[in-house]
């Protein structure tokens, strides 16, 4: 399968590039920033994907763009049900790029993550994948949490200890 996976970051991507290569797929990945805060976190973890994604010969498609101010107003009075809406835009984004570059099907290395809620990443891209003919494929790669974060040290990457938005950053930082 020729598959576009939603790449949030290159430590999170290492384990299930690995994974869908193994499975024989055909992957490229995806670079969504809009949700990413401050800017310069934003740079350093592209930066860092760039770095590692060339190192295995991994082709990435980056926005050009940063709307911040979208994403913000997008969730603001929504902060405690904003990972829905954060879900949504990244992999509608991912779908649509997917889409235009002749995909069958796409991904998320949100799925690596344990802190993610798995049910509902599943259900938003089964739902645009059906809207726009394509393939949401599903697989969980907590399994590998403890592996790719080893390798990431092992590599010596950047890495950032929140989500990405701001809200998230505050939640992992602040403390009463």
């Amino acid at each position: 399968m020729k598959l576009l996976l939603h790449t949030c970051c290159a430590p999170c991507s290492i384990y299930p590039v690995k994974v869908l290569r193994q499975m024989n797929m055909d992957v490229m990945g995806f670079f969504y920033r809009h949700n990413i805060h401050p800017f310069s976190e934003c740079q350093k973890r592209e930066e860092t994907l760039k770095q590692y994604s060339q190192s295995i010969d991994l082709k990435i498609v980056y926005q050009s763009d940063y709307k911040i101010e979208k994403f913000l107003q997008s969730v603001v009075f929504r902060e405690k049900d904003r990972c829905r809406y954060c879900y949504y835009d990244r992999l509608k984004a991912t779908a649509l790029v997917a889409k235009k570059g002749k995909f069958e099907g796409f991904s998320t290395t949100l799925l690596y993550s344990k802190f993610q809620n798995h049910d509902q990443i599943r259900k938003t891209g089964e739902a645009i994948a059906k809207k726009y003919h394509l393939k949401f494929f599903y697989h969980d790669f907590r399994g590998g949490w403890k592996s790719g974060i080893e390798e990431s040290k092992r590599l010596n990457m950047y890495r950032q200890q929140y989500c990405g938005c701001i809200y998230s950053e505050k939640e992992r930082y602040f403390k009463k």
